[in-house]
């Protein structure tokens, strides 16, 4: 997403102290202003609600952080809180709630503590470091009020701690994304493919996405109106992207890059931040010629980070989009065979790919047969780079929308040079099980694969759209 995300961040503490404890509103303060910088550093607009300590400030944070929309709220525990006071923030707001439990310090000087020889100034300095006094307090009623939270506990200058602050503004980046996206379905269904269908307004309720339905004839009036400039223009962007192999057919090169530009076309004309499609067509038919040349150019678009999932599978295209702004890639795979002396899981598609995720250049092969479907032309030969890596499947289950994921790791090993994108894939819990677990899930045969293991971000992801999220491994 382009524009500025907004987050917002408020401050609980007990009005009581202040004339109290000389410099105790100061320093936590100091501590809140910290806490805003750190956030604001990352690329967002943090709507500081400043210290809520009473009633009426609690109310008029409320008012504050609803009028600014913020995606979610970042509740600093700065010292003990009445929950009276807390409850009020949040009660208004449909964001999804991080209570930070940091403490200024990781530990506190003991010696130099005992030593202040004034209870008064001891009792500030406790009072400066007691986050946790008021965390089960909190929690509690917002158990009892049904608001949904999660806790960040540490000190101020704790890289875990940071490091979950920051995968929840990560989730909360995913989720704006989500929410504005436009998703383009073009084509119909694999026929006979039930697990693919979706309830595409389930998709719409859950992730706030825009579905756009688009047709083929609008596809083929682009394609008809690509001039000879911008096609030539795509096919130095086939070369610069793509290792052409020199099997490939003048022809076929052409005719994939008028469709590319086409593609290119549809996607601004409609403003897509995704798509899903899939067309046969009669033999010989126009519309079978634009389906069969899709491959190179839906590969160009997926590696832009605008997702294109074959046989049209719309919650693939979820997963893809969700992978995708989480910078980790999203490429289209299914599941292609086992390797048990291995002990490794192969998976690829001949679909379009995620080249920014590639271990080499990408290769653009010429494909005798489409397996499955009609027709040939160019396609891609694909390895994703090893290391660690994320599988992540949007599933609609009988009871709605979850996600589904693993942390694996792709392994050198020989791959199948067919015209695909496939790699080896090894999980720690091995291959069956892997299997066997992943399937029961119920997740369609189709799933997203980025690099690096991110099944913390996509479960905080879960938890600001409120939908489970299911981890194999």
């Amino acid at each position: 997403m382009s524009s500025i995300i907004k987050v917002g961040l408020v401050g609980v503490g007990l009005n009581t102290y202040w004339p109290q404890f000389d410099g105790l509103l100061e320093n936590l303060k100091s501590y809140q202003e910290e806490i805003k910088n750190k956030i604001a550093g990352w690329g967002f607009e943090v709507v500081d609600a400043g210290m809520v300590d009473n009633s009426v400030k609690a109310g008029e944070a409320a008012s504050l952080l609803k009028s600014q929309d913020v995606e979610v709220v970042f509740l600093y525990v700065a010292t003990y809180a009445l929950s009276s006071t807390v409850l009020p923030v949040v009660q208004r707001l449909k964001s999804h709630v991080i209570i930070l439990n940091l403490q200024p310090v990781a530990q506190l000087n003991y010696k130099a503590f005992n030593v202040l020889g004034d209870r008064g100034k001891m009792t500030g300095a406790w009072l400066e470091n007691c986050q946790a006094c008021a965390v089960p307090e909190i929690a509690s009623v917002f158990n009892r009020s049904d608001i949904r939270y999660d806790i960040v506990t540490g000190y101020l200058h704790d890289e875990e701690a940071w490091k979950e602050i920051k995968g929840w503004t990560e989730a909360a980046r995913v989720f704006a994304a989500l929410r504005s996206n436009r998703l383009g379905v073009l084509g119909h269904y694999y026929n006979g493919m039930l697990d693919v269908y979706t309830d595409i307004t389930r998709q719409s309720a859950v992730f706030g996405t825009h579905i756009e339905l688009l047709e083929m004839c609008e596809l083929k009036k682009y394609r008809d109106q690509a001039s000879d400039e911008r096609v030539k223009e795509k096919i130095k962007e086939f070369t610069s992207v793509f290792n052409v192999s020199d099997e490939c057919e003048a022809v076929e090169i052409e005719r994939a890059a008028r469709t590319s530009v086409a593609l290119d076309r549809l996607v601004e004309t409609h403003n897509l931040g995704s798509m899903a499609y899939y067309y046969e067509g009669e033999t010989g038919n126009e519309y079978e010629d634009i389906v069969t040349s899709v491959i190179a150019g839906n590969t160009l678009l997926t590696g832009k980070n605008i997702p294109i999932a074959g046989e049209c599978e719309v919650k693939n295209a979820q997963a893809m989009k969700i992978m995708a702004e989480f910078g980790a890639g999203g490429s289209f795979s299914e599941f292609y065979l086992i390797d048990f002396k291995d002990d490794v899981v192969y998976l690829g598609h001949d679909g379009p790919a995620h080249y920014a995720i590639a271990a080499k250049q990408v290769k653009l092969v010429p494909l005798p047969v489409y397996h499955g479907k009609p027709g040939k032309g160019l396609s891609i030969q694909m390895q994703v780079k090893n290391g660690p890596v994320t599988l992540l499947a949007v599933v609609e289950g009988k009871d709605g929308i979850f996600l589904l994921c693993a942390e694996g790791e792709a392994v050198e090993g020989p791959t199948l040079q067919i015209g695909n994108t496939n790699s080896r894939y090894k999980f720690s819990i091995g291959a069956k099980q892997f299997i066997n677990l992943w399937s029961k899930q119920g997740p369609a045969h189709h799933c997203a694969i980025g690099v690096g293991h991110i099944a913390d971000k996509i479960e905080k992801l879960g938890q600001i759209l409120n939908i489970d999220v299911v981890k194999i491994c």
